[in-house]
C-alpha cells in the first residue's frame, strides 16, 4: 500500500446521503455524519445468484438491514444480541486506496457503532480470502485507524455460538407477561443459580417460563454461559442490573 505523509488525503471514502455520492477523504473520517448515510450500493436479487442476500431486522434499531450472504446475516443477529449496539450500517461507504500506484477500490460490509466505540467490519470466510481481499482488508484497517475506530474481519463462528445466539433471538421481540412470570423467574434466579430446566418449574406454567426465560436471557436480565452449548443443564443466574436492556411489554 502507498502509505506516505499524505495518504490520508489522497485516500477517499464515498458516502451516500439520499440520493447524492460525497467523496470525503480518510482524514475527515471522523467527521462523517454517520446516522445520516444510506448503503453505497443497492441491494439486488436475482434467481441465478450464488450468495444469499437479505434483509435481517435488528431490534437494537428497530428496522431492516441489508445483507449480501448468510454469513452476514450471521454477523447482524450476533451483533444485535451483543450488548451496546447502537447503529448498524451495511455497505456504509466505498474507499479508494492506492497500491503501487494504482487506485484501487472496496466497499466494507459493516459500520457497526457501539456504546464502546465505532467498528468497521469484512466478513469472508477464511477460505475464500484471496490475495487481492487481504490487502483491501489491510487498507480497510489503516482507514479505520485513522478515524479511531476499531476493524475487524469476522471469517467464521463456532458452531454452538450461532446456534445459541438464534436460539435465544426467538424471543428478542417484545413478550407480554400478563401472568408475571418474568418476576417468578428472576426471583427464583436471585435465590442460587438454576439449571434452565428446574428454573422454568420454579414457575406457575413452565411451558410458557421457557419462552419468558429465553427473553430475560437475551435482555440480560438473566445470565447463562454462551461459551458451551445451552440446554436444559445450562446454570441460569440473575444477570447484574447494569447490563439490563429495558423490557418491553
Amino acid at each position: 500500500m502507498d502509505l506516505d505523509e499524505k495518504w490520508p488525503a489522497r485516500w477517499t471514502t464515498t458516502w451516500k446521503f439520499g440520493h447524492s455520492p460525497v467523496a470525503i477523504p480518510v482524514r475527515g473520517l471522523d467527521q462523517v455524519s454517520i446516522g445520516r448515510s444510506v448503503p453505497v450500493r443497492r441491494f439486488t436479487w436475482r434467481t441465478d445468484q450464488f450468495h444469499r442476500p437479505g434483509l435481517e431486522y435488528l431490534m437494537a434499531t428497530d428496522r431492516h438491514h441489508g445483507f449480501e450472504s448468510y454469513e452476514e446475516e450471521c454477523l447482524l443477529l450476533v451483533s444485535d444480541f451483543a450488548a451496546g449496539l447502537v447503529e448498524a450500517l451495511s455497505q456504509p461507504f466505498r474507499l479508494r486506496f492506492f497500491a503501487e500506484g494504482k487506485a484501487i477500490t472496496h466497499t466494507p460490509d459493516f459500520l457497526l457503532v457501539t456504546d464502546s466505540g465505532v467498528f468497521l467490519i469484512d466478513v469472508r470466510p477464511a477460505g475464500q480470502i484471496k490475495a487481492e481481499d487481504a490487502l483491501k482488508f489491510a487498507a480497510a484497517a489503516e482507514a479505520a485507524l485513522s478515524a479511531g475506530w476499531r476493524y475487524g474481519v469476522v471469517v467464521g463462528w463456532r458452531q454452538h455460538v450461532l446456534t445459541n445466539v438464534d436460539a435465544l433471538s426467538a424471543e428478542r421481540r417484545p413478550l407480554p407477561d400478563v401472568l408475571g412470570i418474568q418476576a417468578q423467574l428472576q426471583e427464583a434466579a436471585a435465590q442460587a443459580p438454576l439449571p434452565y430446566r428446574e428454573l422454568v418449574e420454579r414457575c406457575c406454567l413452565p411451558a410458557i417460563g421457557r419462552a419468558h426465560a429465553i427473553h430475560l436471557l437475551w435482555n440480560r436480565h438473566l445470565g447463562v454461559d454462551l461459551s458451551v452449548p445451552f440446554g436444559n443443564a445450562s446454570l441460569i443466574r440473575l444477570a447484574p442490573q447494569q447490563r439490563h436492556r429495558r423490557l418491553e411489554r
